[in-house]
């Protein structure tokens, strides 16, 4: 009788790390599908307010990249260069770039190849290089680094943070910030080695401390993607100048209501 028991506890404990292996193998080659939703769609049906140029943006690796551009004066205003998150199209955040209207700014919003129509796949390098790109086709229109805003949103707080490193720009903005990808994966998936699985790190703690550009942290307390906890950490790391809008009652989406809007009007005025 405790042969049998001992044999059909064998029999489970070998069917539960084959599943387990399985999961692992899974996640390991499937992880970009699960990180970068090009094809997700939260379009409300805004209409775009603020006149804009549809430019293309070529990479250093030969993939062009789709552009918005809302050139207002650029001897006068400094510029934002928007890096949105890991989900959907420029049409998505139609609902923010209405408000640069009447801000004394001229901005760039470039879709992640992969996203929007572009070709190529997303990955970690890819998104660098294709923020690095954006920053290289405004600086040939005489945009310098101290005019320059560097635009975060969710995942793109990565490329922000990346990019701004040891650079001399006028403002860095991190709309719900993590601290790095495997801290985020972590919370979906607290029982999986993701530090040993993750292609994409984002290391947004570590590269944070090598910003000295002023900064504005942006977050929810309720922000049920990237903890709250992530984006304190984020704004307790980084060197001043800075500054924080934290509010009790977004989500991970944040209400471009009156508040934030001043927010961010108020960080850029205070770079000029």
């Amino acid at each position: 009788m405790f042969k049998k028991f001992r044999k059909n506890l064998l029999q489970l404990v070998l069917i539960i790390f084959s599943l387990y292996l399985f999961v692992l193998v899974f996640l390991y080659f499937y992880q970009r599908n699960l990180l970068y939703h090009p094809n997700e769609n939260n379009y409300s049906g805004d209409k775009i307010s603020v006149k804009i140029e549809k430019v293309k943006i070529r990479t250093s690796d030969n993939i062009e990249l789709l552009g918005w551009y809302h050139e207002k004066n650029l001897k006068d205003y400094k510029t934002l260069v928007y890096f949105h998150g890991n989900a959907g199209s420029l049409e998505n955040r139609i609902h923010k770039l209405n408000h640069f209207q009447d801000m004394n700014i001229n901005f760039l919003i470039i879709a992640w190849r992969g996203f929007s129509g572009n070709n190529g796949k997303p990955t970690e390098q890819g998104l660098y290089e294709d923020g690095k790109s954006a920053i290289n086709w405004l600086a040939k229109k005489g945009v310098n680094e101290k005019n320059l805003i560097l635009y975060g949103e969710s995942l793109g707080t990565g490329v922000a943070t990346h990019l701004a490193q040891k650079k001399n720009y006028a403002g860095i903005i991190l709309e719900t910030p993590f601290t790095s990808m495997i801290d985020a994966a972590k919370t979906f998936y607290p029982y999986i080695p993701v530090n040993l699985l993750l292609k994409d790190k984002f290391e947004n703690y570590k590269k944070i401390k090598n910003i000295n550009s002023p900064i504005l942290v942006m977050h929810g307390e309720v922000d049920q993607i990237v903890p709250f906890s992530m984006g304190k950490k984020i704004y307790g790391i980084a060197n001043e100048p800075k500054y924080s809008y934290f509010t009790k009652y977004d989500n991970h989406m944040m209400e471009f209501d009156e508040r934030l809007v001043y927010a961010i009007k108020s960080f850029i005025e205070s770079l000029n």
